[in-house]
């Protein structure tokens, strides 16, 4: 199949049956980013199923379903300045970038900590035609990104012993930061909101990511 347009709506439908995304501007990304881009050569079959692939180098690429909460739950708007921590192979980032860039001073700034990774992601950004949206860091993400801090929003696809210090401390007022907490096999996915440098936390229920490494991360 070399069409996905089909099959990606069908997808994205289905999301919205099961009420997993309902804002319009989500919908809109997930139905205009390729996730046949950012998977393995010859998996390109699979990008539709709702489930997550192996990307190489023991990481994978989240299912569409997880996306699409998390896209939900980060509040997205035009022109925010966005963290991510664990590129992957970068569709996390353009579903966010599609969001957010489409006011001049949105940006999406990656960290991946596994080179490999990171180059591959830089491809298939700029393959969908988001490079000039997200800029992609080969860094340990988790002591974020302080070069471009304060964020709006911050998203980590990686499961952590718990929140990293440096990933509040760059959370902008008012700002919100979704992190799973757990191990690699359970983790909590939670939702952070920071006011007058207090932090709001609700627990959005269970997940499963790869472990975060790195130096807040686990020692592997």
């Amino acid at each position: 199949m070399s069409d996905f347009t089909a099959v990606r709506k069908h997808l994205v439908l289905k999301l919205v049956q099961e009420g997993r995304i309902r804002s319009s501007h989500v919908i809109e990304a997930m139905e205009a980013i390729p996730r046949e881009l950012f998977v393995l050569s010859g998996e390109q079959n699979q990008a539709y199923i709702d489930t997550p692939l192996c990307i190489g180098s023991g990481q994978t690429i989240s299912a569409p379903h997880m996306v699409g909460i998390m896209a939900e739950e980060l509040d997205l708007a035009p022109g925010q300045c966005v963290l991510e921590v664990g590129t992957g192979s970068g569709y996390h980032a353009s579903v966010v970038a599609h969001i957010v860039g489409k006011l001049p001073k949105g940006h999406v700034y990656s960290v991946e900590i596994k080179p490999e990774l990171a180059e591959f992601a830089k491809q298939n950004i700029k393959k969908a035609g988001y490079d000039e949206v997200i800029t992609v860091i080969k860094s340990d993400g988790s002591v974020g990104y302080p070069k471009e801090a304060p964020y709006d929003r911050i998203f980590v696809t990686c499961a952590s012993p718990d929140i990293p210090p440096p990933l509040i401390e760059q959370l902008a007022e008012n700002g919100k930061l979704l992190i799973p907490r757990g191990s690699t096999y359970y983790s909590e996915l939670t939702l952070v909101t920071k006011v007058k440098n207090k932090l709001r936390k609700t627990n959005l229920g269970g997940c499963a990511f790869v472990p975060m490494v790195g130096e807040f991360g686990y020692q592997v």
